[in-house]
């Protein structure tokens, strides 16, 4: 989000609030631009007020009252032919995408794709809400039972057990909408990342709110636009705006379940904003997902260059993605050779050109972030790798450009190893022992994903084992390696609960049990 404005260039894309299935004009609108060229403002998008998103709340509410009374094959339905709505303007969005976020065109293609896939993954899972479990009749054996016995000796207040008849039940749970969803995804991957929630919501019978990210919204809220206009009004809803214009959205009384992707910092302050209404939160939160490279690693081109994308995918900026390498002493020269290599052939510079390998990263405070953790490095005498060609070298549009780098075995107490530098440059850690390296990482704060790299797989299923993160890859990492059939979430203070798979879809229900007598 940058300067706010009355009224928005018309000839830029602006995106206004989706409400109850109107598309609402805002007197405020915030200009969205450039980050490979800031000064070029690529759209708008409206700059909702407190009744905006209270709104937004009530409309979902009351569409929820509805929907949720569909059977859940019937509102997958209803998912699967509003994506017909998508195959319009994608062009667009993909440049929309690239414009506002800066990652490379053939990476936006993919994101508009994840989005689609994952929506018909979380269709296909709408028989598993149909079914109930039946619970057997209790055994009728009898039971002991608790009983005062006032007469014997010692008076009133003494007890005794005395055999009952359990009466039998027969009990029947199933799972039941929970209720209006709000969902805040990131700048990174965002349509990507709202699919693992959204479908998942809507099959499960809630009704949604989606707050997207400032600094890209233009893409999310056209997308949805699109989506929402072939759902039942109220259904599906967007609202852009200020934190405290949004600020309903999640203190809201009718709001019960938040879903957040973003830093391990902001999940906890939506926590406490849950807390006063005990809303359910699902925190997707930061990674600084480490990799093992073991002695016995196949290290050909092609895995080195699954190493470099695990690593440097979006300019670094993925959560699940590598952000500390461990090699083995043995293999150590060959696995920072042939990744400078590779990386040495980056063309760094706008995600709309096809020349570019990799795009800027999205804010100037980030670029300033991760140099930061790079000068830090080099101040302590490490060296810092620098690779790839930056295409525009004089910096005369002004992007938040970093080439790729590697920081070569750096002190394991520096920020560049400890913090998630969410960025292009990439620790690589030698060591001798694997096994006090994974009793460390256990330790630490993060917990969402990690990989091993080594030709036994056996031997890599029982480090997996014992790697205390949400997902562990072996021999491939990263968002290209993530099995969208599979749970995604993390230990420790990189998230609470579920997305993905059945375990998502049941983290937007509620376990109803009936019982009945036998």
């Amino acid at each position: 989000m940058t300067e706010s404005t009355t009224r928005p260039n018309q000839s830029a894309p602006h995106v206004p609030l989706s409400i109850n299935g109107e598309a609402i004009e805002t007197e405020e609108w915030f200009s969205i631009t450039d980050p490979a060229a800031p000064r070029r403002i690529v759209g708008y998008a409206a700059s909702a007020s407190a009744d905006h998103s209270r709104r937004a709340v009530d409309a979902a509410h009351t569409a929820w009252k509805t929907w949720r009374e569909l059977a859940p094959e019937e509102r997958a339905g209803q998912l699967l032919s509003a994506l017909g709505r998508l195959e319009v303007e994608h062009g667009e969005r993909v440049e929309l995408l690239v414009g506002e976020n800066g990652k490379v065109v053939a990476e936006a293609e993919v994101e508009l794709g994840v989005f689609i896939g994952r929506c018909r993954l979380a269709a296909q899972l709408a028989p598993e809400l149909s079914r109930t479990r039946e619970l057997p009749r209790l055994d009728t054996r009898p039971q002991p039972e608790l009983r005062e016995n006032s007469s014997a000796p010692g008076g009133s207040g003494h007890a005794e057990v005395r055999p009952r008849t359990a009466p039998p039940f027969r009990s029947r749970v199933s799972a039941l909408p929970l209720g209006v969803v709000t969902i805040i995804v990131p700048y990174n991957w965002p349509l990507a990342i709202l699919a693992a929630s959204l479908p998942y919501a809507l099959v499960a019978g809630c009704t949604v709110i989606v707050k997207p990210p400032p600094t890209t919204p233009l893409c999310v809220g056209r997308t949805l636009q699109l989506l929402a206009a072939a759902l039942p009004p109220g259904v599906l809803n967007v609202v852009t705006g200020t934190n405290e214009a949004v600020a309903p959205l999640i203190q809201h009384r009718q709001v019960s379940r938040i879903v957040f992707t973003g830093s391990t910092n902001a999940g906890k302050a939506m926590m406490r904003m849950a807390a006063d209404n005990l809303a359910r939160v699902t925190l997707e939160l930061g990674g600084n997902d480490p990799a093992f490279v073991l002695e016995d690693a196949t290290l050909d081109r092609a895995t080195l260059q699954r190493l470099v994308a695990a690593s440097f995918t979006t300019s670094g900026q993925v959560c699940m993605g590598v952000k500390r390498l461990y090699v083995h002493r043995t293999r150590y020269a060959e696995v920072v050779n042939g990744m400078s290599e590779i990386l040495g052939a980056f063309r760094v510079g706008h995600g709309l050109s096809r020349n570019t390998t990799m795009g800027p990263l999205n804010t100037a405070r980030q670029r300033d972030f991760v140099a930061e953790l790079c000068a830090e490095a080099r101040a302590h005498g490490h060296e810092v790798r620098e690779l790839g060609t930056l295409e525009d070298p004089s910096g005369r549009d002004g992007g938040y450009f970093l080439r790729p780098a590697l920081v070569l075995d750096p002190a394991p107490n520096l920020r560049i190893v400890t913090d998630e530098q969410f960025g292009p440059a990439l620790p690589i850690l030698p060591f001798d022992d694997v096994d006090p390296i994974i009793d460390q990482v256990n330790e630490e704060w993060s917990g969402l994903c990690s990989s091993v790299w080594t030709s036994d797989l056996e031997r890599a299923a029982r480090l997996a084992a014992r790697l205390r993160t949400g997902t562990t890859w072996v021999n491939d990492a990263n968002a290209v390696a993530q099995d969208d059939r599979a749970p995604f979430g993390g230990f420790r203070q990189s998230g609470l609960g579920r997305e993905l798979g059945i375990e998502g879809l049941l983290e937007f229900t509620e376990a109803h049990t009936v019982t009945y007598p036998a």
